[in-house]
C-alpha cells in the first residue's frame, strides 16, 4: 500500500499517532522536499521517527513515481508531506498513477496553512480562492495572482497568499543542479501594492510562530524572521475579525474600516 501523511506545521513531534504507526511500518519512507519544509530538517524527523528518509524532489516526484511506487503492490511505502498531503496538486497526481498501476493507498490528514491560518483572527469561511506569489524573474513575470486577488475582494473575501521558494536549475555537464531554494518572505511581497490591510504570518504551528497585521507598506518594513511565510490580504472585514486583528496590528493599521454590516472602525 502507499501511504500518503501529513506531517503538520511546527515540528516532527506534529504527526498524528497514525501517522507515526504507519511510518515505523513501512518499508520505505519517502520526505517531499520541495513544496514546504520543517525545522530541524531531514535529521530531526529521523531522529524522532527512528526510520531513515529518502528525499524526494519535484523531479522524482513528478518525474520519477514509478520508483517511489516500486513494489508497493507487496510492501508498505510511505510518503510524507509537510502540513496536508493535498496542499499540493502534484501529491493527487501520485494518487492516480498509485491507482492506475493497481496500487491501493491511504491518506492520512493533518493540520496545514489552510485551516491554521486562522489562527491571525480572521474567519476560514471568509476567505476566496488562494493564490501564489512568486518571485519574478527576467522572462518570467506571472500576474494571475493580482485578478484573483481583486475577484476576491470585490466578493468580500480574504485571500491567503502562499509566498512560494524559488529553486534555480541549471545543467552542467548533462545533470540537472538546483541552487540553494529562496524563501520569498512578507517585507518582499508586501512591496506589491500599498495600503490594503493584510496579515503577515510565519512559521505557523511551530513555538516562535509570527502574525502581524498592518498595511501592506507597513508590512514591506515587517522582519517576520525565518521561513515560511504567507501573507493574507483581508476583504471586508467582520467586528469580531477587526478585534481580533488588533491583537497584531501595527499602530494606525486598522485606521478607518467598513464592517460587513455597514458600520465604520476607526482604530
Amino acid at each position: 500500500m502507499l501511504y500518503l501523511i501529513g506531517l503538520g506545521l511546527g515540528d516532527p513531534t506534529d504527526i498524528t499517532v497514525k501517522g507515526l504507526r504507519a511510518v515505523k511500518a513501512c518499508s520505505r519512507v519517502y520526505l517531499e522536499e520541495y513544496t514546504s519544509v520543517m525545522s530541524g530538517g531531514k535529521e530531526a524527523l529521523e531522529s524522532f521517527y527512528g526510520r531513515s528518509l529518502v528525499l524526494a524532489d519535484r523531479d522524482l516526484v513528478e518525474q520519477g513515481a514509478e520508483q517511489i511506487l516500486k513494489d508497493a503492490h507487496e510492501t508498505d511505502v510511505a510518503f510524507l508531506v509537510v502540513g496536508d498531503p493535498f496542499g499540493a496538486t502534484t501529491h493527487s497526481d501520485l494518487v492516480l498513477r498509485a491507482v492506475h498501476a493497481g496500487i491501493p493507498y491511504k491518506v492520512i490528514h493533518n493540520a496545514s496553512i489552510m485551516n491554521a491560518v486562522g489562527c491571525c483572527g480572521l474567519q476560514l469561511y471568509n476567505f476566496g480562492e488562494t493564490v501564489s506569489l512568486v518571485f519574478w524573474t527576467d522572462s518570467w513575470k506571472p500576474e494571475s495572482f493580482y485578478d484573483k486577488i481583486c475577484k476576491n475582494r470585490k466578493s468580500g473575501l480574504h485571500t491567503l497568499g502562499f509566498l512560494k521558494q524559488s529553486v534555480q536549475m541549471f545543467v552542467s555537464r548533462g545533470k540537472k543542479i538546483y541552487e540553494p531554494p529562496r524563501f520569498m518572505t512578507v517585507c518582499q511581497a508586501a512591496s506589491l501594492t500599498e495600503d490594503t490591510v493584510c496579515v503577515g504570518v510565519a512559521r505557523l504551528g511551530s513555538d516562535d510562530q509570527s502574525i502581524r497585521t498592518g498595511t501592506l507598506r507597513q508590512l514591506e518594513s515587517c522582519d517576520l524572521g525565518a521561513p515560511l511565510h504567507s501573507l493574507v490580504v483581508t476583504g471586508q472585514l467582520h467586528p469580531l475579525e477587526v478585534d481580533m486583528l488588533r491583537l497584531s496590528a501595527e499602530p494606525g493599521a486598522l485606521g478607518h474600516l467598513t464592517m460587513v454590516d455597514g458600520s465604520t472602525y476607526t482604530s
